[in-house]
């Protein structure tokens, strides 16, 4: 039987054209692009069309692209460049509650280092106040990190208008965009920031390759030192076949995203209307109108995620019960403690991630699976609940 996979914010497939791309520089074109010979420029260039393809995704110039090795480097090349960097006397951050842990716990290491970290609240929806990030920031604050689109419940933050109060204070911004870059709109100059990651990996690209923009002037210190490649914040011989791959995964992402984005947002809707109408009591997590077009989480209360997931899994379905970088983790997500859920919600959460090779028929019958496995979970549940009362007796 083959899967259904519903698990697109854990990874993509490489897309057939990035394959075809990449495999080029596995073989004969093979060269190191700091190398002056043909083989070397010929790199080089393969090099800087992938920066200027990554550049035009995001709206950036390509010489404010940095190659990274994912979106978890290009996070911490963010976060804790920016404190390497920081001019003397300012040791104060800004985050959110909801935020990658790439992100959460560079922030803790740099609070180890005797830094000071305020971490933003969200709404029972998902989404930070702008005005708490006016009251946050310091004379002292050197970096406001929040993320575009979350990876667990799909809400988009208000980047824009928190970039705007950052900047009113001189404090540089970054955002986490790896689930969002290739699926929404994603323009630097509209957002206002100063740093954004991606990865690869998210867009159908390879994984082990990501970016970090920097906007000019922005300062950062380096996190690995070596040959100076990447403007001398990312020293090492770059990764040519998986940065041609990432490249060509934001070409394509560029050409298809207004396409795609309706129809991953018709799939999601068709999705949650089924499962609404069959089991009204179940909670959709997430902002209902701000949220990114694949994604939906359900919460079942006294049913858990894990065993959802395997019953569907069972059935033929991939899905998850929340982030893949925490979901070996036996502690709640951090992202459904911060909402306004039930201890009962949260462990009964889980999150279906829609891709562009998904079908309509798929989707009805990943409907028709889940609502089938909650109804006789709920029912053994109940089962169980009265056995266990008689028993008390």
């Amino acid at each position: 039987m083959d899967t259904v996979y519903l698990d697109h914010a854990a990874t993509t497939p490489t897309d057939p054209e990035v394959m075809a791309a990449m495999m080029r520089y596995f073989g004969s074109r093979f060269g190191n692009p700091s190398s002056i010979h043909a083989r070397g420029r010929d790199a080089r260039e393969a090099l800087e069309t992938a920066r200027a393809q990554v550049a035009a995704l995001i709206g950036a110039a390509p010489e404010e692209i940095v190659f990274t090795s994912g979106g978890t480097e290009a996070d911490n090349l963010a976060v804790l460049g920016a404190a390497g960097a920081r001019p003397a006397g300012r040791n104060h951050l800004v985050t959110s509650a909801i935020e990658h842990p790439a992100v959460l716990n560079a922030c803790k290491s740099l609070v180890d280092g005797g830094c000071e970290l305020t971490v933003l609240a969200v709404d029972p929806l998902g989404r930070i106040d702008p005005g708490a990030v006016r009251e946050a920031i310091r004379d002292e604050t050197f970096l406001v990190s929040v993320m575009h689109g979350n990876n667990e419940i799909g809400t988009i933050e208000p980047i824009a208008e928190a970039a705007r109060v950052a900047r009113e204070r001189g404090v540089p911004f970054h955002t986490d965009a790896v689930q969002t870059a290739g699926k929404i709109p994603v323009a630097v100059e509209t957002l206002g920031v100063d740093l954004l990651s991606l990865a690869s990996h998210k867009i159908y690209g390879p994984k082990g390759v990501g970016a970090l923009y920097v906007r000019g002037g922005t300062h950062l210190a380096p996190r690995q030192y070596g040959g100076h490649q990447e403007g001398g914040l990312r020293s090492g011989t770059e990764n040519v076949p998986g940065i041609v791959g990432l490249g060509k995964a934001c070409e394509i992402a560029r050409r298809d995203l207004a396409d795609q984005a309706v129809f991953l947002a018709y799939l999601r809707d068709r999705l949650e209307g089924a499962i609404r109408q069959a089991l009204p009591e179940l909670r959709v997590n997430g902002h209902p109108e701000l949220r990114l077009p694949n994604i939906l989480s359900v919460s079942a209360d006294g049913l858990t995620g894990e065993a959802l997931v395997r019953e569907m899994d069972k059935q033929g379905f991939a899905v998850s019960a929340g982030s893949a970088c925490t979901s070996e983790a036996p502690t709640l997500s951090h992202v459904l403690a911060a909402l306004d859920l039930s201890a009962g919600e949260a462990l009964g959460t889980v999150r279906f991630s829609l891709g562009r090779t998904n079908t309509v028929e798929q989707i009805d019958r990943a409907a028709d699976a889940f609502i089938r496995i909650v109804s006789r979970l709920q029912a053994l549940a109940e089962l169980e609940d009265a056995a266990g009362r008689r028993g008390c007796r």
